[in-house]
């Protein structure tokens, strides 16, 4: 009888592959995510560092495609790389993506000019570095998907998806520790992991997977990928003031935008369920987990991404500054107050995907999704000048539901679907994933501004008149887009002197009142009691959203473990169709 030939550690047919893979694919992803919120708390050193005033209404729109391009990019094109990966290779088109992320990330750290051009060289190769991501986070969970046997792919996805999303929250540490010591690190950072991460991954992995034999469906493409940018920007553009709006939702480019956006992703629809060999397969939405599961995870990014914005606001525009940070210092210390957010997550995120695979997906991530919904409600009792242990209890416990929830939701939606359409189900899963940060932002700062309208301009005008400025100057600066305060305290700066400087108010007006209108206190004072309002807007928001995502997750039931142990041996046999039909019918009984 012949022995077995051994093979080499990175074989695919070692047993310590799927390790590798892991390993990999935890880096891809959490080096992808970090650079979709690095750039978050870090503006206002970039700012400072490419000479731009952040006050200057003409620099609105660059605030605000250096916060979206990046993950409107990777939305659009997520679910194509997918697809791409499918037909072409799985790891073929990760390691393109590595090495895509590596030759952007250096260039992004060599930006040479200052000013309007150094803003369009960032956010330009922003967006090329967002392609690279996108293939990454296309196809490292299907990679996963493959490595793994079902016993043990719980654990692997939600080590990985637990990697994606604490990416989102370490780069807010690192990017407020990075831009204290120079704003271009923000960039260097990704550099080192971007080159080591590429030699690795062409060096490790193989294709274990099944590979699908068809063509790229290139009209499914180019329709989803214009619909959800035409989307995404009618979003960010409405989020400027337009006119004597204080915001740009009246604007025919927007409502253009966002009509033929719609239009385009229905389009979409339409095509996908005709073309013979579809980008998508719109019918794997009858599975009841599939369809469920991505519901709870889009809501849960939405809700994430507008928790880690309104909480940067709080503590940059308010809370430090009250305590005498200089707003110079308030990205850093931001970060460092933020930590509890991070330990929360990373302290439950791994176990949850481990013991998922023991007990069962469900009471997990229902579980999860209602300690997030809980700790929202908190939050909007807790007083602006809140003390910090309150504060940090409460950031560690939406840190706690969401790792309990991450890993749960997305074993479920990759069990679900069958192996050859594991690239595009990935692909979907990030692309609800990105769509749902980049949304949040222009939802939550939209009803920010909302809740700010409401009572800003009457306490504005009120403290300046207070504080010796003319009533008629007050009025003026009352009747102010409440955006570009919002933007100010996002970007932890004063705005009073830049606002009142041009007038020559201030050479009129005693020392003392000059001293307390510029001084550190007067500003954050003034917005607590309007951002409050506000604040209790987005956050019951989100926690009606996450109390929607703990029913979705309820009723995207997982198999059984005898179903599993059925579905694992049909893996090892190749017969996908029948697996395939029997999640199907398995996730469809009645709860």
């Amino acid at each position: 009888m012949a022995m077995p030939v051994p093979v080499g550690r990175f074989h695919r047919d070692h047993p310590r592959y799927k390790w590798i893979a892991l390993s990999n694919t935890t880096l891809g992803m959490t080096m992808a995510t970090v650079n979709s919120s690095i750039v978050l708390i870090s503006l206002p050193a970039i700012f400072r560092g490419i000479s731009l005033d952040p006050l200057d209404p003409a620099n609105v729109s660059y605030l605000l495609w250096m916060l979206l391009g990046f993950l409107l990019v990777t939305a659009a094109l997520v679910v194509a790389f997918g697809r791409l990966g499918d037909l072409k290779g799985r790891v073929r088109i990760y390691n393109l993506g590595f090495s895509v992320f590596a030759v952007s990330s250096i260039t992004l750290s060599l930006v040479p000019w200052q000013g309007s051009a150094g803003a369009w060289w960032l956010i330009g190769w922003r967006a090329v570095q967002a392609v690279g991501a996108a293939m990454i986070m296309a196809n490292a969970t299907a990679i996963l998907t493959d490595a793994f046997p079902v016993r043990q792919r719980g654990m692997a996805l939600g080590v990985n998806q637990v990697a994606a999303i604490a990416g989102s929250f370490l780069g807010l540490v690192i990017g407020g520790v990075l831009s204290e010591w120079h704003w271009r690190a923000v960039f260097w950072v990704s550099v080192p992991f971007g080159v080591v991460g590429a030699l690795w991954s062409y060096r490790s992995l193989h294709e274990v997977g099944v590979r699908h034999h068809g063509r790229l469906d290139v009209p499914g493409n180019l329709t989803f990928a214009g619909g959800l940018g035409l989307l995404l920007t009618g979003v960010t553009y409405g989020l400027q003031p337009y006119g004597t709006s204080a915001m740009g939702w009246g604007n025919p480019w927007v409502t253009g935008s966002l009509v033929a956006g719609v239009a385009l992703l229905v389009l979409f629809v339409v095509i996908e369920t005709r073309v013979a060999d579809p980008m998508f397969q719109m019918s794997l939405f009858r599975i009841r987990a599939f369809a469920l599961g991505n519901l709870a995870g889009f809501l849960a990014s939405i809700s994430r991404g507008g928790l880690q914005l309104i909480l940067i606001i709080w503590l940059q525009g308010i809370w430090l500054p009250r305590r005498g940070y200089s707003y110079e210092s308030t990205p850093l210390w931001a970060s460092v107050f933020l930590l509890p957010l991070t330990l929360g997550f990373l302290a439950f995120g791994p176990v949850s995907g481990w013991l998922s695979d023991r007990y069962g997906a469900r009471r997990f991530a229902v579980t999860g999704s209602c300690i997030c919904a809980a700790s929202f409600v908190g939050l909007v009792v807790l007083p602006v000048d809140f003390a910090y242990p309150a504060f940090a209890l409460l950031a560690f416990l939406n840190g706690v539901g969401s790792g309990m929830f991450s890993s749960p939701n997305a074993s479920v939606v990759m069990n679900s679907v069958p192996a050859e359409q594991r690239g595009a189900a990935s692909g979907m899963r990030m692309t609800f994933f990105n769509s749902g940060s980049a949304l949040s932002i222009g939802v939550f700062f939209s009803l920010m501004v909302v809740g700010l309208a409401a009572s800003l301009p009457a306490t504005l005008s009120a403290g300046l008149i207070g504080n010796g400025v003319p009533s008629a100057i007050a009025g003026n600066l009352a009747g102010l887009p409440p955006v570009g305060i919002l933007f100010a305290a996002f970007l932890g700066i004063n705005p009073i002197a830049a606002l009142l400087g041009p007038s020559g108010v201030l050479a009129t007006l005693p020392t003392s009142a000059v001293s307390v209108l510029t001084g550190s206190d007067f500003f954050p004072t003034l917005i607590s009691a309007p951002f409050h309002s506000g604040l209790t807007l987005v956050f019951g928001i989100a926690a009606v959203m996450m109390i929607v995502a703990a029913v979705a997750s309820w009723y995207a039931s997982p198999p059984s473990a005898h179903d599993l142990s059925a579905v694992e041996s049909g893996e090892r046999t190749g017969e996908e169709p029948q697996d395939y039909r029997l999640i199907e019918s398995v996730l469809d009984e009645p709860v």
